[in-house]
Protein backbone atom coordinates (compact mmCIF):
# COMPACT_ATOMS: atom_id res chain seq x y z
CA UNK A 1 0.00 0.00 0.00
CA UNK A 2 1.19 3.86 -0.20
CA UNK A 3 1.62 5.66 3.04
CA UNK A 4 1.80 9.01 3.93
CA UNK A 5 2.83 9.93 7.39
CA UNK A 6 2.04 13.91 8.46
CA UNK A 7 4.40 14.67 11.57
CA UNK A 8 6.68 11.73 11.31
CA UNK A 9 8.33 12.62 14.73
CA UNK A 10 8.62 9.80 17.57
CA UNK A 11 5.30 8.42 17.26
CA UNK A 12 4.92 8.68 13.39
CA UNK A 13 8.58 8.13 12.29
CA UNK A 14 7.86 4.55 14.36
CA UNK A 15 4.91 3.91 12.33
CA UNK A 16 6.51 4.96 9.23
CA UNK A 17 9.65 3.04 9.59
CA UNK A 18 8.18 -0.08 10.25
CA UNK A 19 5.44 0.28 7.18
CA UNK A 20 8.93 0.54 5.46
CA UNK A 21 10.90 -1.88 6.56
CA UNK A 22 7.89 -4.08 5.15
CA UNK A 23 8.49 -2.98 2.17
CA UNK A 24 5.38 -0.69 1.79
CA UNK A 25 5.35 2.47 0.04
CA UNK A 26 6.05 5.40 2.58
CA UNK A 27 6.15 9.08 2.19
CA UNK A 28 7.22 10.87 5.72
CA UNK A 29 6.15 14.70 6.05
CA UNK A 30 8.58 16.36 8.79
CA UNK A 31 10.04 19.33 9.37
CA UNK A 32 13.67 21.13 11.09
CA UNK A 33 16.50 19.59 11.57
CA UNK A 34 14.84 15.84 11.82
CA UNK A 35 13.67 16.18 8.12
CA UNK A 36 17.27 16.87 7.08
CA UNK A 37 18.42 13.99 8.89
CA UNK A 38 16.28 11.21 7.38
CA UNK A 39 16.75 12.73 4.05
CA UNK A 40 20.54 12.97 4.34
CA UNK A 41 20.77 9.26 6.60
CA UNK A 42 17.33 7.63 6.55
CA UNK A 43 15.07 6.95 9.10
CA UNK A 44 16.68 4.63 12.24
CA UNK A 45 14.37 3.10 14.75
CA UNK A 46 15.80 1.91 17.58
CA UNK A 47 14.00 -1.19 19.49
CA UNK A 48 14.29 -3.85 22.14
CA UNK A 49 14.99 -6.23 19.43
CA UNK A 50 17.92 -3.97 17.40
CA UNK A 51 18.34 -0.82 15.38
CA UNK A 52 17.13 -0.76 11.59
CA UNK A 53 17.58 2.28 9.03
CA UNK A 54 14.98 2.68 5.87
CA UNK A 55 14.92 5.47 3.29
CA UNK A 56 11.69 6.26 2.38
CA UNK A 57 10.56 9.77 0.77
CA UNK A 58 10.51 12.55 3.03
CA UNK A 59 9.37 15.67 2.84
CA UNK A 60 7.65 19.36 3.92
CA UNK A 61 5.08 18.96 1.94
CA UNK A 62 2.13 18.41 3.00
CA UNK A 63 0.83 18.02 -0.48
CA UNK A 64 2.59 15.14 -0.73
CA UNK A 65 -0.32 13.02 1.01
CA UNK A 66 -2.47 13.16 -2.49
CA UNK A 67 0.01 10.35 -3.51
CA UNK A 68 -1.50 7.93 -0.84
CA UNK A 69 -3.64 5.53 -0.57
CA UNK A 70 -3.51 6.22 3.24
CA UNK A 71 -2.42 9.23 5.03
CA UNK A 72 -1.66 9.00 8.84
CA UNK A 73 -1.73 12.31 10.55
CA UNK A 74 0.53 12.57 13.60
CA UNK A 75 1.24 15.79 14.23
CA UNK A 76 -0.27 17.10 17.95
CA UNK A 77 -3.95 17.91 18.33
CA UNK A 78 -3.06 21.78 18.29
CA UNK A 79 -0.82 21.70 15.16
CA UNK A 80 -3.95 20.11 13.17
CA UNK A 81 -5.87 23.50 12.21
CA UNK A 82 -3.12 25.42 10.88
CA UNK A 83 -2.57 22.65 8.17
CA UNK A 84 -6.39 21.69 7.78
CA UNK A 85 -6.76 23.60 4.31
CA UNK A 86 -3.93 22.29 2.50
CA UNK A 87 -4.23 18.49 4.30
CA UNK A 88 -8.23 18.34 3.72
CA UNK A 89 -7.56 19.30 -0.44
CA UNK A 90 -4.80 16.06 -0.88
CA UNK A 91 -6.68 13.89 1.20
CA UNK A 92 -10.06 15.18 -1.02
CA UNK A 93 -13.39 13.00 -0.21
CA UNK A 94 -11.65 9.67 -1.65
CA UNK A 95 -8.81 9.50 0.97
CA UNK A 96 -8.36 7.97 4.05
CA UNK A 97 -7.40 10.20 6.94
CA UNK A 98 -6.41 8.16 9.93
CA UNK A 99 -6.28 10.24 13.07
CA UNK A 100 -3.56 9.64 15.73
CA UNK A 101 -4.07 12.48 17.92
CA UNK A 102 -4.59 12.17 21.71
CA UNK A 103 -7.65 13.17 23.97
CA UNK A 104 -10.59 14.25 22.10
CA UNK A 105 -10.61 14.89 18.42
CA UNK A 106 -12.38 17.84 16.54
CA UNK A 107 -14.45 14.92 14.61
CA UNK A 108 -16.07 13.55 18.12
CA UNK A 109 -19.55 13.91 17.35
CA UNK A 110 -19.44 13.77 13.95
CA UNK A 111 -21.42 10.33 12.55
CA UNK A 112 -22.00 9.57 16.18
CA UNK A 113 -25.84 9.76 16.54
CA UNK A 114 -28.36 11.27 19.14
CA UNK A 115 -28.55 14.48 19.94
CA UNK A 116 -25.13 15.60 19.93
CA UNK A 117 -24.32 14.47 16.28
CA UNK A 118 -22.66 16.96 14.61
CA UNK A 119 -21.80 19.30 17.56
CA UNK A 120 -18.36 21.36 17.40
CA UNK A 121 -16.03 21.79 19.79
CA UNK A 122 -14.01 24.88 20.04
CA UNK A 123 -11.80 24.14 22.42
CA UNK A 124 -10.62 21.72 19.89
CA UNK A 125 -11.49 23.24 16.44
CA UNK A 126 -11.52 26.78 16.90
CA UNK A 127 -13.87 28.24 14.61
CA UNK A 128 -15.27 25.10 13.02
CA UNK A 129 -11.46 25.46 10.77
CA UNK A 130 -10.74 21.69 10.75
CA UNK A 131 -13.97 20.52 9.94
CA UNK A 132 -14.34 23.13 7.30
CA UNK A 133 -11.55 21.50 4.87
CA UNK A 134 -11.58 18.03 6.03
CA UNK A 135 -13.80 15.36 5.04
CA UNK A 136 -15.56 13.64 8.11
CA UNK A 137 -16.25 10.54 5.65
CA UNK A 138 -12.38 10.20 4.83
CA UNK A 139 -11.57 9.45 8.60
CA UNK A 140 -10.48 6.66 10.67
CA UNK A 141 -10.27 6.84 14.25
CA UNK A 142 -7.27 6.03 16.03
CA UNK A 143 -6.03 5.08 19.64
CA UNK A 144 -2.30 5.58 20.06
CA UNK A 145 -0.40 3.00 22.00
CA UNK A 146 3.61 2.79 21.54
CA UNK A 147 6.28 5.15 23.94
CA UNK A 148 8.48 6.62 21.51
CA UNK A 149 10.79 9.32 21.71
CA UNK A 150 13.15 11.27 18.99
CA UNK A 151 17.13 10.67 20.85
CA UNK A 152 18.53 12.57 18.16
CA UNK A 153 17.15 14.01 14.43
CA UNK A 154 16.65 11.15 12.51
CA UNK A 155 17.03 8.91 15.02
CA UNK A 156 13.52 7.28 16.93
CA UNK A 157 13.95 4.91 20.23
CA UNK A 158 10.77 2.82 21.13
CA UNK A 159 10.29 2.11 24.76
CA UNK A 160 7.07 -0.06 24.42
CA UNK A 161 3.91 -0.77 23.11
CA UNK A 162 3.37 -1.72 19.08
CA UNK A 163 -0.82 -1.35 19.37
CA UNK A 164 -2.54 1.09 17.18
CA UNK A 165 -6.35 0.74 17.15
CA UNK A 166 -8.45 1.81 14.61
CA UNK A 167 -12.29 2.18 13.90
CA UNK A 168 -14.94 4.04 11.49
CA UNK A 169 -16.80 6.87 13.31
CA UNK A 170 -19.91 5.09 12.63
CA UNK A 171 -18.56 1.75 14.30
CA UNK A 172 -19.26 0.24 11.03
CA UNK A 173 -16.23 -2.24 9.76
CA UNK A 174 -14.73 -1.53 6.58
CA UNK A 175 -12.88 -2.95 3.88
CA UNK A 176 -10.34 0.15 4.28
CA UNK A 177 -9.79 -0.52 7.96
CA UNK A 178 -9.21 -3.90 7.66
CA UNK A 179 -6.85 -3.29 4.77
CA UNK A 180 -4.82 -0.76 7.25
CA UNK A 181 -4.86 -3.27 9.91
CA UNK A 182 -3.55 -6.20 7.44
CA UNK A 183 -0.64 -3.87 6.49
CA UNK A 184 0.13 -2.77 10.34
CA UNK A 185 0.12 -6.19 11.47
CA UNK A 186 2.24 -7.28 8.39
CA UNK A 187 4.35 -5.28 9.36
CA UNK A 188 5.36 -6.27 12.85
CA UNK A 189 2.46 -4.11 14.78
CA UNK A 190 -0.64 -4.74 16.43
CA UNK A 191 -4.06 -2.82 14.99
CA UNK A 192 -7.14 -4.45 16.16
CA UNK A 193 -10.53 -2.67 14.67
CA UNK A 194 -12.84 -1.78 16.81
CA UNK A 195 -16.65 -1.22 16.24
CA UNK A 196 -16.53 1.55 19.40
CA UNK A 197 -13.46 3.70 18.94
CA UNK A 198 -14.53 6.35 21.06
CA UNK A 199 -14.73 4.00 23.86
CA UNK A 200 -11.26 3.24 23.25
CA UNK A 201 -10.48 6.83 23.32
CA UNK A 202 -11.63 7.11 27.01
CA UNK A 203 -10.00 4.41 28.29
CA UNK A 204 -6.57 6.22 26.96
CA UNK A 205 -8.03 9.29 27.95
CA UNK A 206 -8.71 9.16 31.44
CA UNK A 207 -5.80 8.80 32.50
CA UNK A 208 -4.22 11.41 29.82
CA UNK A 209 -6.87 14.31 31.28
CA UNK A 210 -4.93 13.69 34.59
CA UNK A 211 -1.42 12.82 34.34
CA UNK A 212 -0.34 15.00 31.90
CA UNK A 213 -1.23 18.09 33.69
CA UNK A 214 -0.71 17.47 36.52
CA UNK A 215 2.82 16.32 35.58
CA UNK A 216 3.07 19.76 34.08
CA UNK A 217 2.14 21.68 36.80
CA UNK A 218 3.99 19.24 39.47
CA UNK A 219 7.32 18.25 37.11
CA UNK A 220 6.35 14.76 38.56
CA UNK A 221 6.56 11.04 37.22
CA UNK A 222 3.72 8.89 36.91
CA UNK A 223 4.44 6.71 39.73
CA UNK A 224 5.23 9.83 42.25
CA UNK A 225 1.57 11.35 41.20
CA UNK A 226 -0.40 7.80 41.84
CA UNK A 227 1.67 7.28 45.15
CA UNK A 228 1.79 10.34 46.91
CA UNK A 229 -1.16 10.82 49.18
CA UNK A 230 -2.31 14.41 48.16
CA UNK A 231 -1.74 13.47 44.36
CA UNK A 232 -3.63 9.91 44.45
CA UNK A 233 -6.71 11.66 45.59
CA UNK A 234 -6.59 14.24 43.30
CA UNK A 235 -5.87 12.61 40.82
CA UNK A 236 -8.65 9.89 41.62
CA UNK A 237 -11.50 12.83 41.88
CA UNK A 238 -10.00 13.86 38.46
CA UNK A 239 -10.73 10.90 36.66
CA UNK A 240 -14.04 10.25 38.45
CA UNK A 241 -14.94 13.40 36.62
CA UNK A 242 -13.96 12.54 33.49
CA UNK A 243 -15.67 9.12 33.94
CA UNK A 244 -19.03 10.84 34.22
CA UNK A 245 -18.25 12.95 31.54
CA UNK A 246 -17.40 9.21 29.37
CA UNK A 247 -20.65 7.75 30.65
CA UNK A 248 -23.03 11.24 29.70
CA UNK A 249 -22.21 10.57 25.92
CA UNK A 250 -22.68 7.24 26.12
CA UNK A 251 -19.38 5.24 26.95
CA UNK A 252 -19.59 2.37 29.80
CA UNK A 253 -16.00 1.86 30.45
CA UNK A 254 -14.18 -1.55 31.72
CA UNK A 255 -12.51 -0.67 34.48
CA UNK A 256 -12.48 1.32 37.97
CA UNK A 257 -10.07 4.75 38.30
CA UNK A 258 -8.25 2.60 41.18
CA UNK A 259 -7.53 0.36 38.24
CA UNK A 260 -6.62 3.14 35.91
CA UNK A 261 -4.39 4.87 38.61
CA UNK A 262 -2.78 1.47 39.69
CA UNK A 263 -1.54 0.51 36.09
CA UNK A 264 -0.40 4.22 35.38
CA UNK A 265 2.11 3.82 38.98
CA UNK A 266 3.41 0.19 37.39
CA UNK A 267 4.82 2.22 34.51
CA UNK A 268 7.71 3.78 36.79
CA UNK A 269 9.29 6.51 36.72
CA UNK A 270 8.25 7.90 32.78
CA UNK A 271 7.76 11.48 31.98
CA UNK A 272 4.06 12.19 30.13
CA UNK A 273 4.31 13.81 26.50
CA UNK A 274 3.00 17.38 28.46
CA UNK A 275 6.18 17.15 30.62
CA UNK A 276 8.47 16.58 27.88
CA UNK A 277 7.22 19.32 26.37
CA UNK A 278 7.43 21.65 29.53
CA UNK A 279 11.39 20.40 29.50
CA UNK A 280 11.47 21.17 26.11
CA UNK A 281 9.43 24.72 25.66
CA UNK A 282 6.81 22.95 22.94
CA UNK A 283 3.28 24.20 23.38
CA UNK A 284 1.26 21.93 25.31
CA UNK A 285 -1.38 19.90 23.89
CA UNK A 286 -3.84 20.78 26.69
CA UNK A 287 -7.05 21.64 25.03
CA UNK A 288 -7.71 18.15 23.22
CA UNK A 289 -6.69 16.25 26.51
CA UNK A 290 -8.29 18.28 29.29
CA UNK A 291 -10.11 21.56 27.55
CA UNK A 292 -12.54 19.09 25.45
CA UNK A 293 -13.28 17.15 28.66
CA UNK A 294 -14.69 20.45 30.58
CA UNK A 295 -15.99 21.40 27.27
CA UNK A 296 -18.20 18.38 26.91
CA UNK A 297 -19.28 18.44 30.42
CA UNK A 298 -20.50 22.05 29.83
CA UNK A 299 -22.52 20.60 27.10
CA UNK A 300 -24.26 17.96 29.29
CA UNK A 301 -24.34 20.02 32.19
CA UNK A 302 -22.02 18.70 34.46
CA UNK A 303 -19.92 20.00 37.39
CA UNK A 304 -15.78 19.63 37.14
CA UNK A 305 -14.52 21.56 40.02
CA UNK A 306 -11.20 19.89 39.89
CA UNK A 307 -10.63 19.34 36.31
CA UNK A 308 -12.06 22.82 35.46
CA UNK A 309 -9.13 24.02 37.88
CA UNK A 310 -6.78 22.72 36.74
CA UNK A 311 -7.53 22.95 33.11
CA UNK A 312 -6.82 27.04 34.14
CA UNK A 313 -3.59 26.49 35.93
CA UNK A 314 -1.64 24.52 33.10
CA UNK A 315 -3.60 26.91 30.59
CA UNK A 316 -1.62 29.56 32.55
CA UNK A 317 1.56 27.48 32.79
CA UNK A 318 1.48 27.33 28.96
CA UNK A 319 0.84 30.69 28.78
CA UNK A 320 3.86 31.74 30.74
CA UNK A 321 5.87 29.57 29.29
CA UNK A 322 5.27 31.01 25.82
CA UNK A 323 6.42 34.22 26.50
CA UNK A 324 9.37 32.69 28.66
Amino acid sequence: MKFAVVGAGATGGFLGGFLARAGHDVTLVARGAHLEAMRRDGLRVRTADGEFTVRPRCTDDVGAVAGAEVAFLAVKAHAVAAMAGPLGAAVGSDGTLVTLQNGIPWWYFERLGGPLDGTRLESVDPGGVIAGHVDPLSIVGAVTYPATRIVEPGVVEHVEGTRFSIGELDGGRSERCRAISGALVESGLKCPVRTDIRKDLWLKLIGNAVFNPLSALTRASLTAIATEPGTRELALAMMREAVRVAEAVGVELDLTVEQRLDGAARVGEHKTSMLQDVESGRPLEIDALVGAVVEIGRLVGLELPRLETVYACVKLLDGTLRKA
